[in-house]
């Protein structure tokens, strides 16, 4: 895999999250779109994103885009107003919600073929495509559940709706990529330490 991108400034960090939450704070309670500032340097290239909901520690919505054709800070703002009304697993966020969400974004490196012996848990995440069907599990999902590989493997099949060893069909798709990823809780950890 070729080397990701420089990281993320705490500067940069910081922006995509108020972004966020201002997106959905504009979507949930005033049900317009927020408008998207004028961005720069990293926030203002291509790049894939993931937005997680949390409250409480419980997953409230995620949802991202991988390929996205416009800047990341805008990808951001699209992503956590979809994962706030749109995850088909939760009802929409109420606005009374808002203040409770955790938000933690995923920023991906562009996704490449990969063998599954190749595959690093808690490194890569895994992107899978067969047909129509494409399942995709970020590179903290394998960690956090303390999957193996082949768990890993056969789960983000599910995923795409596939039956668990489709990974190792020579007709689909295999793909990995890493995420930078960060929260709420962890720049204000980071804050006061």
């Amino acid at each position: 895999m070729s080397p990701p991108p420089s990281p993320l400034s705490e500067e940069e960090r910081r922006t995509l999250l108020e972004l966020a939450r201002q997106a959905i704070l504009e979507s949930v309670c005033h049900e317009r779109m927020p408008e998207t500032p004028i961005v720069l340097g990293a926030v203002a290239e291509c790049r894939g994103a993931f937005v997680t909901l949390h409250v409480n520690g419980k997953l409230r919505g995620c949802i991202g885009h991988v390929s996205p054709k416009v800047s990341l800070a805008e990808t951001v703002a699209q992503c956590a107003i979809l994962a706030a009304q749109e995850d088909y697993r939760f009802d929409a966020v109420r606005p009374e919600e808002i203040p409770e969400l955790e938000i933690e974004i995923s920023v991906l490196t562009d996704p490449v073929p990969v063998k599954p012996e190749e595959i690093e848990i808690g490194r890569h995440g895994l992107l899978v495509m067969m047909g129509d069907r494409r399942g995709l599990l970020l590179p903290q999902v394998a960690s956090e559940r303390g999957w193996d590989r082949q768990r890993f493997l056969e789960e983000t099949c599910r995923k795409a709706d596939l039956p668990p060893d489709a990974w190792k069909d020579p007709s689909g798709q295999l793909l990995a990529f890493t995420a930078e990823v960060f929260s709420e809780a962890g720049l204000r950890t980071h804050r006061t330490s």
